[in-house]
């Protein structure tokens, strides 16, 4: 099992700062002592628009040189709109994303069935609310099965795409067509490709205690070819603290059960402490970034001897 940086960390959206380079963030996943890195595709990190061939050889040359492997890339593709314009042109988008992906020497792409998005707001910062609720008055007059089905044509083409360039795309486990990981393998079921698998995201199954995510790993078993971690991270006397503890060991356990032997990626990609009116910088992200590097290789050292022992 590896331990990659998910580039959403360090995208500028939810810490107080300018976002960092991709070759920043591949510098930082060396430094704190990662193995890879997942890219995001948007603006400022990979869209495709930004990505012609001559810039990927030039990244995945340079990720080379600095030791870290480029293992994937992240979509925020959305395959859900009832209007037949917005989803060709989200197809566009993900077809082009696998050229990219291939050309970065990665063979992984994670996709959604529907990502509402995220506003950037002008001071600084995001909010998933505005994009969350113009979503739902978009779906408000068709029926799950209808959007589901909408989702399930467009995935399927996905898959003819990453096929056609190597690439195997990881469907996460990620609301809002998506209510579990039971849809997730309903989805990859249906659409019967061998260029589709799961990401599984324990942090995403809110009803599960940590016996039912060591589980539910081991039932979606060798479907997984993708998988994240998250949480905040302080250190102290007593180690390094995380605020998804249970959540990560459970996780780690599953996947050290199914002999999983990809990444698991650190995300920190959501709203962060705000001190003295202030949202916390770029240090906050970094020590979290680091602490969460050292805490995962324990877990997967702690998993790996309860196994064997």
């Amino acid at each position: 099992m590896k331990i990659g940086l998910y580039s959403i960390t360090y995208l500028g959206v939810w810490y107080r700062g300018d976002a960092l380079t991709i070759e920043e963030v591949i510098q930082r996943a060396r430094r704190f002592g990662y193995d890879g890195v997942e890219i995001d595709g948007k603006r400022p990190h990979a869209n495709p628009l930004d990505m012609p061939p001559p810039r990927c050889r030039a990244l995945r040359e340079f990720a080379a040189g600095q030791g870290i492997e480029i293992y994937a890339v992240a979509a925020n593709n959305d395959f859900s709109s009832p209007i037949p314009e917005h989803r060709e042109s989200q197809l566009l988008y993900a077809r082009e994303l696998i050229r990219v992906t291939a050309d970065l020497g990665a063979n992984r792409m994670r996709v959604f069935l529907a990502w509402p998005g995220v506003t950037l707001l002008p001071e600084g910062g995001g909010r998933y609310d505005i994009a969350q609720a113009a979503w739902r008055q978009v779906h408000e007059r068709f029926s799950d099965e209808q959007t589901w089905q909408w989702c399930r044509q467009s995935l399927s083409e996905t898959a003819r795409y990453a096929g056609d360039h190597g690439v195997v795309l990881a469907l996460q486990n990620h609301p809002p067509v998506i209510r579990g990981y039971q849809d997730c393998l309903r989805m990859v079921r249906e659409v019967n490709s061998p260029h589709l698998r799961v990401c599984f995201d324990a942090r995403l199954e809110h009803q599960l205690g940590p016996e039912g995510i060591e589980r539910v790993v081991q039932e979606v078993g060798s479907w997984q070819v993708l998988s994240h971690f998250g949480g905040e991270y302080t250190e102290g006397p007593g180690g390094i603290q995380c605020t998804e503890a249970l959540q990560c060991l459970a996780e780690v356990r599953g996947l050290t059960a199914i002999g999983y032997q990809g990444y698991i990626g650190f995300e920190l990609c959501h709203p962060l402490p705000v001190v003295d009116g202030k949202t916390a910088g770029i240090d906050f992200v970094d020590q979290n970034a680091r602490l969460a590097a050292e805490y995962m290789r324990g877990i997967i050292s702690r998993c790996g001897q309860e196994r064997r022992g």
